[in-house]
């Protein structure tokens, strides 16, 4: 083994290795248990970031775990055209390249420019997903648009629409007006902005009276065409059936009474905008009023604006307030907080929109979505989340599925051009042979569908559906579907409804939601007002540790570019290698809602790594004169020591803990729980126990060996252990052991050496037996509290010599007064630096000494002889120190003056300065006595 850990070298070597052995393709034909994970697929915009790194890490562990374990372990990937996402990034780039629109070109010559950049996007993010360590099927690798996926939403569209579940209908939709197409529900993130709330007067048509109105949205009353009160308002009842002028337009407009209005808000009385708000759309329908669109899709002013029109909404806004001013019938303007709509993609405002839409009927789900979860069909962990989906789902409205784009998945549905109430949905291939026939007399629906429409059927048509495959027969449902929790709502309880419609199944048994990654932002405030966010070098060195001058504020952030808190998972694993990285977002998943990423956990891991492989390198050192036939004789079982008996029950534990771990998704426990074994009680204290043994300082030969394969053992089972959470360096330790110990052989022996050979005859760490609890008798609660209580005394040793400053390589006594240790004397002195470790009856007359208590056991450690004048010039400074601020306070308080003038408190305070100076000055005193 090479002297150092190299994670740049052995990163490189073993994916390959993988994936010529074939050990991550599933066999639908096999006995084993299957267990499957469909892979969330990631969009293909971009490239690999922290979030990806985090969900992919966790699948990873948990397939490698159960493919270890002896399942059929299916990670089937793919990835997602992402539609607004796609179409935005592709228009972009054609603007800032080629200066050209979308709509400067043909359909189908935009749609053959995202098809490329599909390929090369595609081909970059799956290439580090590989870099990551994904154990994936690569060959059953999909996408949200290949052929099969099409096929199948095709078909579940038109299921949908000869049941009468999808419709279409002019609607009030979430428009947004960057990317010109509307937005489910779901896709809209609401913030709170300051704003105003404008008071106008109407006057009735009669000439006799004024009506005054509160508005958020002065440019929307271009399209008013009712003004509604509460029925109950008696300000009001009078003029209920009479019309107001609208200003400026010059429209008749009635005044309407319902129950929705609220006495309270502004005057009482509001104009009602049909075609832009959606309470006032639900009041058009309800009291047949006109619906006037006064905008256009890029969210100007149509023609219904009057003379407002080709202004912008802000434009618009302002222009309106100022002419109602110059007309007098502007009342007043209030401060007032708005709840905005904004576009989850595009960040635009939302506009209400009345527009021609696909819909899915949703109230037929609301029942099965409620039992699935109900009736745990499919559990959604942490269980916290499930008030979260309830409240979704009991405030279902219809899911508007068509969005206007060019690039997704056509809508399946033709119109007679002369008659478009003559419509034919098709899901065959290519056209409807009507159309064919007529093709002139037919046109395609021009949108797409919604991107979580084909996502939601992601389960099984991955697997073959709308076909019987062998892989949908063996693989669905799959077991687990790990996401962030920001998705319930798109993805999750869509799947869930269209596995129940469609399968008749839940499309998973569980969902595992995790945490969305924050990073660490830190700013300055400007004197002139506003912040500067800190970055590059100086955050870096916030980041490890360096503590920010006053002046510097932090806080853990949603990760953000403009904040400078984005952490690339690519940039880690080139610094700190890939288990680094990866157990470092192993043991920050803790099952919160939000993950504070701290960077220095990636140092933390790395030297993890580190000590993985000096762990290591050092046991390969001492087996090299344990042969293979040695080995395969197996364990002499009276020869196990404490030390032995310890690490082997502590083996067991935590074979059995980690599993359970892992069975729960506490990956952060698990993490941790590996962790602290390896480094603690292998390394730190096992192997230092067993190095006397190993150099031939004690015990006979046959020891020796029983020794060397107790070591062989317990590294075998951690770099087991651990492969699921850091693959490459134990796959490399594995193939290392492996070559070092050939020609094994099965005996009927003990059940460690047992089920180390059986692993060592696995072709790879990737595909061998992953530990159990091997011998769950052998866990010996008494032998482990036994051994923490010498751990609490080995401590105390190292903390009392930490105190008395006593160098690392000089030697000390230690004495223990208590009983029950006498054969375990020898642990402590292989794990402190002692000339002798000695139980006795009462503290020794040997000068000064230190003491701690740990149980019933008292701690002594002598200063060593050679420390011994130098801690008696210590003292004497030390006493002389004391004897002078003694001194000091007692002049003090002989001063006649000071007692008349001080405040008693400060007196009493003096004086119980006096009495500890003197206590000091006395166990100085002692201390001396005893050197």
């Amino acid at each position: 083994m090479d002297k150092a850990y190299d994670a740049k070298k052995i990163d490189a070597k073993w994916y390959q290795f993988w994936e010529d052995g074939n050990f991550f393709q599933a066999n639908a034909s096999s006995d084993k248990p299957p267990y499957t994970i469909v892979m969330p697929p990631p969009n293909v915009t971009g490239v690999l970031h922290m979030g990806h790194a985090l969900v992919n890490s966790l699948q990873d562990i948990l397939i490698r775990w159960k493919r270890m374990s002896g399942y059929e372990a299916l990670w089937l990937p793919g990835t997602d055209h992402a539609g607004i996402a796609t179409q935005t990034v592709v228009e972009r780039h054609l603007i800032a390249t080629q200066n050209k629109r979308r709509k400067d070109y043909a359909r189908e010559d935009f749609l053959k420019i995202v098809w490329e950049w599909k390929e090369k996007s595609e081909s970059t993010i799956l290439n580090q997903l590989k870099r990551l360590g994904s154990s994936c099927d690569w060959s059953r690798l999909r996408f949200t648009m290949d052929d099969g996926c099409n096929r199948a939403v095709r078909t579940v569209f038109k299921k949908l629409f000869d049941a009468g579940l999808i419709h279409r209908g002019d609607y009030l939709v979430n428009w947004d007006p960057i990317t010109q197409t509307a937005l489910a529900d779901d896709e809209v993130e609401y913030e709170e902005r300051e704003s105003h709330l404008w008071y106008f007067k109407y006057h009735l048509v009669d000439g006799s009276d004024y009506i005054r109105i509160a508005t958020t949205r002065p440019e929307t009353m271009l399209g008013d065409t009712a003004i509604a009160v509460s029925p109950s308002d008696p300000r009001y009842s009078a003029l209920i059936g009479k019309k107001v002028r609208l200003p400026i337009l010059d429209r008749e407009i009635p005044i309407i009474a319902d129950h929705h209005v609220n006495p309270e808000f502004g005057t009482g009385a509001v104009k009602i905008t049909p075609a832009h708000d959606p309470n006032d759309y639900r009041m058009g329908i309800e009291h047949e009023l006109e619906m006037i669109n006064i905008l256009t899709p890029d969210g100007f002013i149509n023609e219904n604006g009057g003379p407002f029109v080709g202004l912008g909404r802000e434009e618009a806004r302002e222009a309106v307030v100022k002419q109602m001013k110059s007309l007098g019938l502007l009342d007043k303007i209030e401060p007032h907080t708005l709840r905005v709509g904004v576009s989850y993609r595009s960040k635009a405002v939302i506009e209400p929109y009345l527009s021609k839409q696909w819909f899915v009927k949703m109230s037929p789900f609301v029942k099965p979505l409620q039992e699935a979860v109900e009736g745990e069909k499919v559990k959604i962990l942490p269980k916290s989340w499930e008030s979260t989906y309830f409240h979704w789902v009991n405030n279902l409205r219809d899911w508007c599925i068509s969005r206007q784009l060019w690039w997704g998945h056509r809508i399946p549905v033709w119109y007679r051009k002369d008659d478009p109430k003559q419509v034919i949905c098709h899901d065959g291939e290519g056209i409807p042979e009507e159309v064919a026939q007529n093709p002139d007399a037919w046109e395609q629906d021009p949108d797409v569908l919604d991107t979580w429409f084909s996502s939601s059927l992601w389960p099984f048509s991955t697997l073959g559906w709308p076909d019987k495959t062998p892989d949908l027969e063996k693989f669905y449902p799959t077991n687990v579907l790990v996401t962030g929790h920001d998705i319930i709502f798109f993805w999750v309880a869509r799947m869930v409804m269209m596995g129940d419609e469609i399968m008749g199944e839940a499309p998973f048994a569980e969902t595992f939601l995790h945490g969305l990654i924050y990073g660490k932002s830190y700013w300055r405030e400007n004197p002139e007002g506003g912040i500067t966010y800190v970055t590059g070098d100086e955050k870096r060195e916030y980041d490890l540790g360096k503590q920010p001058p006053k002046g510097v504020i932090s806080k853990w952030e949603k990760l953000s570019k403009s904040k400078g808190n984005v952490i690339d998972p690519l940039e880690m694993i080139e610094e700190y290698g890939t288990d680094a990285v990866r157990m470092s977002l192993c043991a920050c998943a803790n099952q919160s809602p939000q993950i504070d990423l701290d960077r220095r956990r990636f140092e933390e891991f790395k030297n993890f790594a580190n000590k993985v492989w000096n762990g290591a390198r050092f046991v390969f050192m001492n087996l090299e004169d344990l042969t293979s036939e040695a080995l395969s004789e197996g364990l002499d079982e009276s020869l196990l020591s404490l030390e032995d008996r310890w690490i082997l029950s502590a083996l067991n534990r935590i074979n059995l803990e980690i599993n359970q771990n892992l069975e729960n998704y506490q990956f952060d426990q698990a993490a941790m729980t590996a962790y602290d074994f390896f480094w603690k009680e292998f390394c730190a204290y096992y192997v230092e126990i067993s190095k006397p043994i190993l150099f031939g300082k004690v015990g006979t030969p046959a020891e020796r060996q029983n020794k060397q394969k107790v070591l062989l053992i317990v590294l075998l089972n951690s770099i087991r252990l651990l492969h699921p959470m850091a693959p490459f360096i134990t796959e490399e330790l594995f193939q290392s052991l492996k070559e070092r110990f050939p020609n094994l052989e099965i005996k009927q022996t003990d059940p460690y050496t047992k089920e180390a050979i059986e692993a060592l005859l696995s072709p790879a760490c990737v595909v061998a037996p992953y530990p159990k609890a091997i011998r769950p008798s052998d866990m010996l609660p008494e032998v482990e509290k036994q051994f923490a209580t010498l751990e609490k005394i080995i401590y105390t040793v190292r903390n009392i010599r930490g105190e008395m400053k006593i160098p690392p390589q000089i030697a000390t006594d230690v004495y223990l007064i208590g009983k029950g240790l006498e054969k375990q004397l020898n642990i402590i002195h292989a794990l402190v630096k002692a000339d002798k470790v000695e139980m006795v009856d009462k503290a020794p007359n040997q000068g000064f000494y230190a003491t701690g208590i740990v149980e019933d056991f008292t701690v002594i450690v002598p200063l060593p002889k050679e420390l011994a004048e130098k801690e008696r010039e210590r003292l004497e400074k030390e006493l002389e120190k004391a004897a002078q601020n003694s001194e000091r306070i007692q002049k003090l308080l002989s001063n006649p003056d000071f007692l008349e003038k001080a405040k008693p408190e400060l007196i009493e305070k003096q004086k119980e300065s006096l009495r500890q100076a003197k206590l000091s000055q006395q166990e100085i005193q002692k201390k001396l006595a005893q050197l």
